[in-house]
């Protein structure tokens, strides 16, 4: 990339303050920035680096307009006129493959849209169907009878089992498996007795599925992923989930069969939730919370077991104390 601010702000929008033809060339954070680069302060702990960044350009909040001496955007938003940013360059740079490769094999009744590419050993089953301007990674398999939207990008070593539904523009990460069996058995005297698992998963339109996520298949029914909901790596999402849109689900996050989650939810890392039980719309659970009942819309709840965050704060604060108290005791019973 190079591009004066004048031509960046035609992208990220907001005011610039100083030279407009300075030269930026790539972006970089506000510590290691050095000549050319642009960088962004949106969090406050890094107001101290505002002048000592050896970046080119910075974008800043309106706040922020009098501490700045190097040129720079105005921007309501800096982390997100950063990512536009970001996002230009990777689109400069990307290269994914094209064309049908000889060293794949795609069954005779499986349906490719136009522009579609299929890479080495990719195994595409009967009946499949692919959408217009997929990319499909080496080493993926696509069973029989799923269907994948158009433009989607699904990364090397991707298993997306039999009778699965994707939607367009979803990104699929290295290692993922979507469709495997959910985990269901039934007591039979000392044994367990595996029940079929005959449902599918659904994942709708704009979603991002982080490497090693396992997504299991619905008993009956459907596993759902709603619209525009981002998922990190290493998270399992059991059968018969039901997740709305824009959700977000950090790494190692484990939920549980039927618990349905409302929109716009946060699950943060290491968070665990029970099986059949609800999380309202706008709700955030936090790192390494444990759910073991139902959530109420917007709220926030953390600890184990999870309740109300301010709630679990006061408890974390008296546990705090408990060596004192144990003292104090020990000196009343003498």
């Amino acid at each position: 990339m190079k591009k004066t601010l004048k031509e960046i702000i035609e992208i990220t929008g907001g005011e610039i303050l100083g030279d407009h033809n300075t030269i930026i060339t790539n972006v970089a954070g506000i510590t290691e920035a050095k000549k050319g680069d642009i960088t962004f302060i949106s969090n406050p702990k890094y107001e101290q680096y505002i002048n000592s960044t050896k970046a080119s350009a910075i974008i800043i909040k309106e706040s922020h307009k009098d501490k700045v001496k190097i040129p720079a955007i105005v921007s309501k938003n800096p982390y997100l006129s950063y990512a536009k940013i970001i996002m230009l360059i990777a689109k400069e740079t990307e290269k994914h493959p094209s064309g049908i490769s000889c060293n794949c094999s795609v069954s005779k009744s499986a349906k490719i849209g136009e522009k579609v590419a299929i890479s080495d050993f990719v195994v595409i089953d009967e009946s499949s169907k692919i959408g217009d301007g997929t990319i499909i990674y080496p080493n993926c398999y696509i069973g029989r009878n799923s269907k994948i939207g158009e433009n989607c990008l699904i990364y090397p070593n991707v298993t997306i089992r039999e009778n699965i539904i994707i939607g367009n523009n979803v990104i699929i990460h290295s290692g993922t498996v979507i469709g495997c069996d959910g985990f269901g058995y039934v007591q039979d005297n000392e044994t367990l007795k595996k029940i079929p698992q005959i449902g599918i998963v659904e994942i709708a339109d704009d979603v991002e599925i982080g490497a090693n996520v396992t997504i299991d298949r619905a008993a009956t029914g459907k596993t759902f992923i709603g619209r525009g909901t981002k998922i990190d790596n290493l998270v399992q999402i059991a059968h018969n989930v039901h997740i709305g849109e824009n959700s977000i689900i950090v790494s190692q996050a484990g939920i549980s069969g039927s618990t349905k989650i409302g929109n716009g939810v946060t699950i943060a890392g290491q968070a665990g939730l029970v099986g059949h039980i609800t999380v309202g719309n706008g709700a955030v659970i936090a790192a390494q919370a444990g759910v073991i009942g139902d959530v109420a819309p917007k709220e926030t709840v953390s600890g184990y077991p999870a309740r109300p965050h301010k709630h679990a704060m006061k408890i974390y604060a008296l546990l705090q104390k408990l060596p004192e108290l144990f003292e104090e005791i020990k000196k009343l019973k003498k």
